[in-house]
């Protein structure tokens, strides 16, 4: 029989994949500040329409807004642990599902323990079972 586990998906620093994190943080931080600008002015399109609640638009949108800035501020708290971080440690990136074979007389503990992909730029490096 086959089950599907959860497999973590580790990543060594090294320069290169650190100034890659920095770009996808950065990028993310820039693609939410346009989404900022571009719901203002949606904002201010709606509220010179007639028929609309001008208060409940204004108010639906600066809950977006919000939201978006709550987001940069996770994104420059991302990039500070980044600059903290040293070359060398592992971070998890992201978790996997994987299949394992149970077969009677497997032990459990073993099927079950924490299993690690190390990934060192964009290359296996090991994986830890």
């Amino acid at each position: 029989m086959k089950i599907m586990k959860k497999v973590l998906v580790k990543q060594v620093i090294t320069e290169k994949s650190k100034e890659e994190l920095r770009h996808n943080f950065t990028n993310h931080k820039m693609r939410l500040e346009q989404e900022c600008q571009q719901l203002l002015f949606e904002q201010r399109k709606l509220q010179n329409k007639s028929g609309v609640s001008k208060q409940e638009v204004y108010q639906r949108f600066q809950q977006e807004i919000k939201n978006r800035k709550e987001k940069m501020k996770l994104v420059d708290f991302k990039l500070e642990q980044l600059d903290m971080l040293e070359i060398g440690s592992e971070i998890t990136e992201k978790e996997v599902e994987a299949l394992v074979e149970v077969k009677e007389g497997s032990h459990w503990d073993q099927i079950m323990g924490e299993t690690a992909i190390i990934v060192k730029d964009d290359v296996v490096i090991r994986i830890d079972e």
